[in-house]
């Protein structure tokens, strides 16, 4: 299995974890447009019905994903679709390998797509306990904007991608510990505010 392959299944996943339809029209506009050429198994990501169709459901994803607490719902709900998406995405780019090898390829992809997917919806769900909206859209714009340069990184700089993939890897498993603390922290305080309140 080639590093370039490697680079292109990984950085397409974890961009797919972040979001799935900006990451497919992404490289299937840059496919069609000659900017890149992907492997045979994913130039159909080219056909204008696939882009079409990508291209509406990130329209919706990117008002959803604006509104707090939608934005929560959206991302369960895509816990169910972005990893096992980003799995078939790098099934499909390692198509020229043996068989148990691809299986490999579509667990590890799926992996590092719900690192990225659960590292993103659990952010967003501590962003959401700040009562302003600024926040929630800052981030939700620099989300696709990862998504979308990370699509075109992985397609155009393969071997790049390998890096910058283990660094977010370990960015993202730094920001889910921070998380995890943050929300232990404020069940702990809003218990202890109801344990004062009890007469």
């Amino acid at each position: 299995m080639s590093p370039n392959l490697i680079g292109l299944a990984l950085g397409a996943s974890f961009a797919a974890g972040l979001n799935l339809y900006a990451t497919v029209a992404t490289l299937g506009l840059l496919q069609r447009f000659g900017a890149v050429t992907l492997p045979p198994p994913l130039q159909p990501l080219a056909h204008p019905v696939v882009i079409g169709v990508a291209l509406f459901l990130y329209v919706i994803e990117f008002f959803a994903d604006k509104i707090p607490y939608v934005d929560t719902a959206w991302d369960t709900l895509h816990t169910f679709i972005r990893p096992p998406a980003a799995a078939i995405l790098a099934y499909a780019v390692v198509a020229g390998v043996p068989e148990p090898w691809r299986i490999v390829a579509a667990l590890v992809a799926g992996g590092v797509a719900l690192t990225s997917h659960g590292t993103k919806t659990t952010a967003r769900a501590a962003v959401n306990t700040s009562p302003e909206p600024i926040s929630n859209w800052i981030l939700s714009v620099g989300e696709d904007g990862v998504a979308i340069a990370l699509a075109w990184l992985a397609a155009a700089h393969p071997i790049v991608t390998l890096g910058i993939v283990a660094a977010l890897l370990l960015l993202s498993i730094w920001i889910l510990v921070r998380v995890v603390r943050y929300f232990r922290r404020l069940f702990r305080s809003s218990a202890a505010r109801k344990r004062q309140t009890v007469p």
